[in-house]
């Protein structure tokens, strides 16, 4: 039954609602609604001028109308008299095509047509930086590999706990933080989920982290690749697809008893979850666009080895079982992890996304091609004939321009205005003038 949010705050002592949607860069936005308003709100929705935000939209659009989800309400563990709500984006009655969580709710729906229910997992990466963003928070954090440093996590103990304090109130199933493999970097898990369950928490976690870690003088960033030399912020995502949806699941049918009639049946993964891999395959170079959206997304996927000896990130379009040098890792029965995301992904568009070049893989019958069973940071380069990744955001912009099937599954309206704006931000990436240029041109 629909929650009323009216009711839910008179229960609950909540005095203010934060209506919220996300941007296609990304960004969150946000009213703040007095509880003796919210009666109204949830029914009508709160009003945004489009224009404002990066949605593609121009002044002369009438209002854009962001109508909560009631049953996805969430009270701040940090400020208990205000609660915030994920909204879908409505204009003069119709859903805003290219609003990310409506492209997410569509494929959603198409994939229950067809009897498949996305499950999905992330590892949500970000760094502790200083107030100004400059230099990681922790000046003793100097170790080659401090992945899972125990000192070093006890310096950030405050912040790291109090975040999964939050998510064990929650109720997300928090499971495990650690220490990640850069100087800085911190890794926190909960459990998975319904593919839009997933996407906001995804959110309501990057808001959370922000706000615990301002709370304590730092500044948390999940920006692809923050610090020069050190591993990036990655994303992964662990997907499965079940018999129904929520708490009706019962059976994942990815999972079989592994058996030797294929490379992928050897693993544990079912026919459909073998297609539903081709897709992700099949698309990889496309899917960077989405999973990997920003200019500095292509220092993470394709650098240089870090100070710790590895990227951990692929740059190569390859599958394999449980080896963490690939784009695609098959841990075990019934799923696989998607490595190619990272902490700049907006968390509509990610699950968005896996989901349409799955359901184009399943209806395909679209074969993954052959497992590689190697190190792909030594010895990568004795594999033929498999797709290098895009090296910057504009090669993915072309490679997503170039895939008429993945832009039809995502929606027409949402890619050309995904697109429009994207190369807008390229442009005006290359419009601007670095010191390299001056050092290195200007007495030439």
């Amino acid at each position: 039954m629909t929650v009323d949010l009216a009711q839910f705050a008179e229960e609950n002592g909540v005095k203010y609602f934060m209506i919220s949607f996300t941007d296609l860069f990304g960004g969150q936005r946000a009213k703040l609604v007095p509880a003796r308003a919210i009666a109204d709100m949830q029914e009508d929705g709160a009003g945004f001028a489009g224009f404002a935000t990066w949605l593609d939209l121009t002044p002369a659009h009438p209002d854009m109308l962001a109508v909560p989800d009631p049953d996805a309400v969430i009270i701040l563990p940090w400020n208990k008299e205000i609660a915030w709500v994920p909204a879908d984006c409505v204009m003069e009655g119709e859903p805003v095509a290219q609003a990310p969580r409506n492209v997410l709710r569509k494929l959603i729906a198409e994939a229950a047509e067809e009897g498949m229910h996305v499950k999905t997992g992330i590892e949500a990466e970000f760094f502790l930086l200083t107030p100004e963003g400059d230099q990681i928070s922790d000046p003793y954090d100097t170790a080659a590999k401090p992945c899972y440093d125990q000192q070093a996590f006890m310096r950030r103990l405050d912040v790291i706990r109090e975040i999964s304090d939050h998510m064990l109130d929650l109720g997300w199933g928090a499971y495990q933080n650690d220490h990640e493999d850069a100087n800085g970097q911190w890794e926190m898990n909960w459990d998975f989920d319904d593919a839009l369950a997933t996407a906001d928490k995804h959110s309501f976690f990057k808001f959370m982290a922000k706000c615990v870690a301002e709370k304590h003088g730092y500044r948390a960033t999940f920006m692809p690749k923050p610090i020069e030399g050190l591993t990036g912020n990655g994303c992964h995502a662990h997907v499965s697809v079940w018999d129904a949806a929520g708490s009706a699941s019962t059976k994942n049918v990815f999972a079989m008893e592994a058996n030797d009639s294929s490379q992928t049946a050897e693993l544990g993964l079912s026919e459909q979850g073998r297609h539903f891999l081709g897709g992700i395959m099949k698309h990889a170079s496309a899917l960077a666009a989405i999973t990997n959206p920003t200019v500095n997304s292509y220092k993470r996927i394709n650098a240089p080895r870090t100070m710790s000896g590895a990227t951990w990130a692929p740059n190569t379009v390859t599958w394999t079982g449980n080896n963490r040098t690939h784009m695609v890792r098959v841990p075990g029965p019934g799923r696989f992890e998607l490595r190619l995301p990272d902490g700049a992904v907006n968390p509509y568009l990610l699950q968005a996304v896996i989901i349409a070049a799955g359901l184009s893989g399943v209806r395909t019958k679209a074969d993954p091609g052959k497992r590689h069973d190697i190190d792909m940071y030594a010895d990568g380069h004795k594999v033929r004939g498999a797709p290098k990744l895009p090296l910057n955001m504009l090669d993915a912009l072309r490679e997503y321009d170039k895939d008429k099937g993945l832009k039809v599954a995502m929606g027409e309206e949402f890619s050309s205005s995904y697109l429009k704006m994207k190369m807008e931000e390229w442009n005006s990436f290359v419009s601007y003038f670095s010191q390299w240029e001056k050092d290195n041109t200007l007495d030439i």
